[in-house]
């Protein structure tokens, strides 16, 4: 995907275009950005949180971001493009990664993560806009109505927080109290 297209599919995402979302949402060329996209907002995050977590906590960051980004369209692909389809419906699990991935394009603002003060500000703002760019997303890779896609991010995130989050979570103490 040329450069200029993908700059200009990421500023029409970030900006909520519904038109971008169907771009990206057909362009099977676009997953690798896709996921590019999810890399550089997780960095960006990692860097955003460097004084919290450290160099250590960053790089585990961002692989941990990855990796749930890729589980988490493989959830809401299970909740949005079967559970909940319609006769309309004709997702795939690449159209999800697709549009969800470019719905984090709004995540490289939290390197301003750094800035003392505003830092959380900024993240937080971002935290909406990316919970806003993912039902869209969801609502253009599913083919349904809004209220739909809202019940698909709900329900793929208590499915990802009860069978990721929680034992990632325990995980990491187990191994935390052993290393101790």
């Amino acid at each position: 995907m040329a450069q200029a297209q993908t700059i200009e599919r990421v500023i029409g995402v970030s900006l909520l275009n519904p038109q971008a979302y169907e771009s990206v949402e057909h362009d099977e060329s676009a997953t690798g950005t896709a996921l590019a996209i999810v890399v550089l907002a997780s960095i960006a995050n990692g860097i955003g949180m460097w004084r919290e977590t450290g160099l250590l906590g960053a790089i585990v960051g961002v692989i941990f971001a990855v990796i749930g980004f890729v589980l988490y369209a493989g959830i809401a692909y299970l909740i949005g493009g079967k559970l909940f389809a319609t006769a309309e419906t004709r997702a795939t699990w690449g159209q999800l990664l697709r549009t969800l991935g470019f719905a984090q394009a709004p995540g490289i603002l939290r390197v301003l993560g750094v800035i003392p003060v505003i830092g959380g500000l900024v993240g937080f703002v971002v935290w909406i806009w990316i919970l806003v760019a993912t039902v869209i997303a969801i609502r253009h890779a599913c083919d349904f109505s809004t209220g739909r896609a809202i019940a698909t991010a709900v329900v793929s995130s208590i499915v990802y927080f009860i069978f990721v989050v929680v034992p990632m979570t325990i995980m990491g103490a187990v191994v935390g109290a052993v290393a101790s």
